[in-house]
C-alpha cells in the first residue's frame, strides 16, 4: 500500500439535521416565488426548534402568497422531509409556525433593481468555487462520500429498508492521501442517525445494518482497512434528534453546502436567497468555471475567488489558482474571454431564474448531476488554450 502523507476529513448531514431543515423550508419559500415571479427578490431565513418554526426576512415580488399559503408550504417541507410523527417532538402538521417575513429595504433594492441598465450586486463579499479532477463529478474525494454516505442513509429511512431510522443524521470521513494525492484508504468513518427505541438498547443490530446496506452500498471496496477507525453512533443511542434536540438557522452548513472545507469559502450562506445575491450565484459561477477548467485538462485543481460590491455589476476583482497543477496560460485573460461574471450574465449563462432551489438544500449544491452550474460544456472551448 503507498504511504500515507496526509489525511483530510470532511463531514455531510442528512435532510433532518435541524439546520438542513432550515435551509430546505428557506429554499421551498423561494421557490414558491420565484414559480410566479421569475424576479422575485428574496433573502429567507427560518429557524426551527422543539414544534416549532419561524421564518424572518425580506421579500419584494408581485408574487401574490398568502399567510396560509406560506404556512402550507413550511407545514408540507417539514412533513416531506420526514418530521410528520408528535413522538418526533417537531411534526409538520401540528407545530407552530409564524411569518415574520416582510419587504425588502428599498436602500438596498435601488443598487440591484435597476431598470434598463446591468443588474448590481445585491451585496459585497468575496466568492470561491472549486474542483479537482479527484472524483468523476470533480468534487473533493472526502465531501464526495460522505455526501453519498448521508444521502443513501436518507434513502434507506425513506424507503423503509431499515424502518426504525428517524431523520437526522451526519457521516464524516477521514480519507488518507499518498504524497502524490491519490487516494489511499479512510483512516475513520463516522456515522450518527437518529433512531426510535426499537434499537436503543441494541445498537449491535443498528451498527450491523449500517455496516451491510449503507457502508457497503456506498464505500468503494478496499478503502476500509484493518486501521480504519470505525464509529457508528458512538455516544450509545440516538433518539432524541432533529430541531427537537438542537435549534437550527438557515446558513450554518456553509462548509457542508460546498467543498467539505477542502477550498476556501467566502462566508456567505446559499439557501433562501435569489440569484441576484452574488454570495449565491457568484459562488455557482465560480464552481462552473473551475469544473470547465479542470474538464478541459487546463488543471487538475483549480480555485477560483470573485469578488463584488453592492449595486455594482462588474466584480471588483477575479484569482485563479491552480496549485501547480495548470497549464502555462493566462488564466485571469481566460475567464474573462469566456465567461459571462455580472450578475444578470451569471443568471442567464447559468439559467438562474429557472432553476428549482430546495434541490440544493437536501442533495449538495455541487457534485450533483443536473444542475446548471454542473455542465462542463465550456471545456471544449478552453482547450484551444493548451499549448
Amino acid at each position: 500500500m503507498n504511504e500515507i502523507a496526509r489525511t483530510f476529513t470532511s463531514e455531510s448531514v442528512t435532510q433532518g439535521h435541524p439546520d438542513k431543515v432550515a435551509d430546505i423550508i428557506s429554499d421551498a419559500i423561494l421557490d414558491a416565488y420565484m414559480a410566479q415571479d421569475k424576479n422575485s427578490h428574496v433573502a429567507c431565513e427560518t429557524c426551527v426548534t422543539t414544534d416549532f418554526c419561524m421564518v424572518f426576512g425580506e421579500i419584494t415580488s408581485s408574487a401574490h402568497i398568502s399567510e396560509e399559503e406560506i404556512e402550507k408550504i413550511i407545514r408540507d417541507t417539514i412533513i416531506e422531509i420526514g418530521y410528520d410523527n408528535p413522538d418526533l417532538e417537531f411534526d409538520g402538521h401540528t407545530c407552530k409556525v409564524e411569518n415574520r417575513l416582510h419587504e425588502q429595504s428599498a436602500d438596498i433594492n435601488q443598487g440591484v433593481d435597476r431598470g434598463d441598465e446591468e443588474t448590481g450586486a445585491g451585496d459585497q463579499g468575496m466568492m470561491f468555487g472549486f474542483a479537482t479532477n479527484e472524483t468523476d463529478s470533480l468534487m473533493p474525494y472526502p465531501i464526495d462520500l460522505a455526501r453519498k454516505l448521508t444521502n443513501k442513509l436518507t434513502e434507506l429511512r425513506e424507503t423503509g429498508e431499515i424502518p426504525y431510522l428517524r431523520p437526522d443524521g451526519k457521516a464524516q470521513v477521514s480519507v488518507n492521501y499518498d504524497k502524490d494525492g491519490n487516494v489511499v484508504s479512510l483512516d475513520a468513518v463516522v456515522l450518527s442517525t437518529q433512531h426510535d427505541d426499537s434499537v436503543s438498547d441494541d445498537q449491535d443490530k443498528l451498527k450491523e445494518d449500517i455496516r451491510e446496506k449503507l457502508f457497503k452500498a456506498v464505500i468503494p471496496d478496499g478503502l476500509i482497512t484493518e486501521d480504519t477507525k470505525e464509529h457508528i453512533n458512538p455516544t450509545g443511542k440516538f433518539e432524541i434528534g432533529g430541531p427537537h434536540g438542537d435549534a437550527g438557522l438557515t446558513g450554518r452548513k456553509i462548509i457542508v453546502d460546498t467543498y467539505g472545507g477542502y477550498a476556501r469559502h467566502g462566508g456567505g450562506a446559499f439557501s433562501g436567497k435569489d440569484c441576484t445575491k452574488v454570495d449565491r450565484s457568484a459562488c455557482y459561477m465560480a464552481r462552473y468555471i473551475a469544473k470547465n477548467i479542470v474538464a478541459s485538462g487546463l488543471a487538475e485543481k483549480c480555485e477560483i475567488q470573485l469578488s463584488y460590491a453592492i449595486g455594482v455589476a462588474e466584480p471588483t476583482s477575479i484569482m485563479v489558482d491552480t496549485f501547480g497543477t495548470g497549464a502555462d496560460v493566462d488564466f485571469d485573460k481566460i475567464v474573462r474571454e469566456n465567461f459571462k461574471l455580472t450578475p444578470d450574465g451569471i443568471i442567464e449563462t447559468l439559467g438562474l431564474r429557472d432553476t428549482t432551489y430546495k434541490q440544493t438544500a437536501k442533495y449538495g449544491h455541487f457534485g450533483i448531476e443536473g444542475l446548471p452550474w454542473e455542465k462542463t460544456d465550456k471545456a471544449e472551448d478552453l482547450k484551444k488554450y493548451i499549448k
